[in-house]
């Protein structure tokens, strides 16, 4: 399944005045801007500003951040984060980077992982806002490189010596290449003359895939010039070919580092045991049409009849390898068969870039982001729509987004155009993209969620719509922030009913509010009226007279978590149709629901946990 947490930085801010240029700087770096503290938001008691968290809670989210992996950039003191964060350092190579940003953006300090990112962020962010970067780190100061930090199409073989090695540089040591690698030939680093007699001093910085382990004072990189082709049954066994792709790579003689995709035909997007294979060894999945890999018949070793009668392509595992490799790469070995599963590795002359090859599994984002406003929006859910290439919703919902929208691919739909929407989305992720589907509330209730599942069902969508990667988050519905606004008037049973009649016949809803009565539920009634629908909720208004108390507490809440929010608790007798709108969501207690008044005068909806007991004694637990 794809991560949408990984490497997404985290652009922290403690003040409303601040949240301007967080959000700068999130378009900059395609990181997320969060607010964190009561003053991060730009109202009071609205919930339309940022995210609350609570003061004594800040240090508590910076510090989960730092431990999810993320870059952490804080428009904050460097010192308080310093003292936040220094209780979890362990291990630099295993840690984000972070970056401390004067509010003003003037300076721009990068505290931790100057050499895995956080360097090159600074001067990043500090081009944004024309600041300072302070980087400090000795080796990126006299050499203007990071020999722990390689391009990228690089990997460290050995990244505990990378220390030691620039130690001996900067006392003098001379550097020897061997191999090719244009970003260590463009640094400072004071290489041995080629004709030079080779010293015990000098430190070796060799490139090459070959599989053998690292030399005293060497630091090995690895470029990711290797393609591995896979072929799978459907259905094949992770384990048959994560072995199979082992066994290749030891049979080429090659490092796994210089991996840098797994590769297949298209029609296989969707099986595991590709996948599988990039996960174990922590590479992107490429997938290329059948059209595609037949141009590379001349160049199999292996062609197949059989194959090209099947799917439309003499070869799947050597022309995914030779395609990914490109014209000017080749097979370092041709396919390899186990039970199930075929495999073949391609070779490049350069390192490749896995986003420049085929194309990815479609994924497909299903969030709800609650009534829109970032305190109610949740940490996955923000995530999700930060990782995503193609936002697709309701105009309103995709402006609710507000900074984190930015750099993104809208797709604008309007109200009543709810299919062709979900199918568009789902279009889109075929197509290889990133994609968040955006709804208001939890996208499973009332949502667009059943949609996906729906088309899904029914077929009624291209085959490579049909092969996606969908994931759901959940949301904020209209239920829970009507409820916890009001009070707790869920806390016994309940039940959801729509008034709606455009999709559900109207029989069938006055059969639910009836059976909702007589069995005294707790109702959430969704969609109670429109422009021309104005008669459904006094009928349930009504019908539940019949049942329950004239004073059943009813909640009205209207534009939850935004501007203008309003929530009232009336009697049940007094419910009037006139005072509720398409963003009203209708709470009517069941005959156990009570109001309490708290010492602020504030008036509370309550459904105690447990029924009264019939002799009157009280509440049972």
């Amino acid at each position: 399944m794809s991560d949408p947490t990984d490497q997404t930085p985290a652009v922290l801010y403690l003040t409303s005045a601040a949240r301007p240029l967080a959000g700068t700087i999130a378009a900059t770096i395609a990181g997320e801007a969060i607010g964190l503290g009561a003053r991060a938001g730009q109202h009071d008691g609205t919930g339309s500003g940022a995210a609350e968290t609570a003061p004594s809670s800040v240090a508590e989210e910076i510090r989960r951040l730092f431990l999810d992996g993320r870059p952490i950039v804080a428009l904050m003191a460097s010192g308080a984060l310093i003292r936040i964060l220094a209780p979890l350092l362990a291990d630099k190579q295993a840690e984000p980077p972070v970056l401390a940003v004067a509010e003003d953006g003037s300076a721009v300090l990068p505290l931790l992982g100057g050499h895995h990112g956080a360097n090159d962020l600074a001067r990043t962010i500090a081009a944004a806002t024309q600041g300072f970067a302070a980087v400090t780190t000795a080796g990126d100061l006299k050499f203007g490189i990071a020999l722990d930090a390689p391009s990228a199409g690089y990997a460290l073989d050995n990244p505990g010596a990378a220390k030691p090695v620039m130690a001996a540089l900067l006392a003098g040591a001379k550097a020897r290449l061997e191999g090719s690698a244009p970003w260590l030939e463009r640094s400072r680093l004071p290489f041995a003359e080629e004709v030079s007699p080779a010293s015990d001093d000098d430190v070796r910085l060799t490139v090459s895939a070959s599989a053998r382990s690292p030399r005293p004072n060497e630091l090995l990189y690895r470029p990711k010039t290797l393609v591995l082709g896979i072929g799978a049954e459907r259905g094949a066994p992770a384990a048959e070919a994560i072995a199979l792709a082992e066994a290749v790579l030891e049979e080429a003689g090659v490092s796994a580092l210089a991996l840098a995709a797994v590769a297949s035909l298209d029609v296989k997007a969707d099986e595991a045991a590709v996948h599988d294979v990039a996960r174990h060894f922590g590479v992107p999945a490429r997938f290329f049409t059948a059209e595609w890999l037949e141009a590379e018949a001349p160049r199999l070793k292996n062609p197949s009849e059989v194959v090209f009668a099947e799917v439309g392509c003499h070869g799947v595992a050597e022309g995914a390898a030779l395609a990914g490799v490109g014209p000017d790469g080749d097979l370092l070995l041709d396919k390899r068969k186990s039970k199930r599963v075929t495999a073949a590795l391609g070779e490049a002359r350069d390192p490749i870039d896995p986003a420049m090859i085929g194309r990815a599994r479609g994924t497909l984002f299903v969030v709800g982001i609650g009534p829109g406003s970032e305190a109610w929006r949740s940490p996955e859910v923000s995530r999700m729509v930060a990782a995503s290439t193609d936002l697709v919703g309701y105009s309103l919902y995709l402006d609710l987004l507000g900074p984190l929208a930015a750099n993104k691919a809208r797709h604008d739909f309007d109200l009543g155009k709810e299919e062709a929407r979900v199918r568009h989305a789902m279009e889109l992720a075929g197509e290889g993209r990133t994609v968040a589907l955006v709804c208001s509330g939890d996208a499973g209730i009332y949502a667009m969620a059943t949609l996906v599942f729906e088309l899904v069902d029914k077929g009624d969508l291209s085959d490579a719509a049909r092969r996606i990667e969908i994931v759901n988050a959940p949301g904020i519905s209209a239920l829970q922030g009507a409820a916890a606004r009001a009070g707790a008037p869920l806390g016994h049973d309940f039940c959801t009913i729509s008034l709606s009649d455009l999709l559900t016949p109207w029989e069938d809803i006055q059969r639910r509010v009836r059976a909702a009565a007589e069995g005294d539920f707790v109702i959430a009634f969704y969609n109670p009226v429109s422009k021309k629908r104005r008669t459904q909720l006094a009928y349930a208004r009504d019908e539940l007279l019949k049942h329950r108390p004239a004073e059943t507490p009813v909640v009205l809440a209207t534009n939850l978590g935004r501007d203008g929010e309003s929530v009232r608790i009336v009697r049940l007798d007094a419910l009037d149709v006139d005072e509720v709108d398409m963003l009203t969501v209708v709470i009517v207690g069941s005959s156990n629901t009570q109001v309490v008044s708290t010492g602020d005068g504030k008036r509370w909806a309550y459904t105690p946990r447990g029924y009264a007991r019939k002799d009157g004694t009280g509440i049972s637990a």
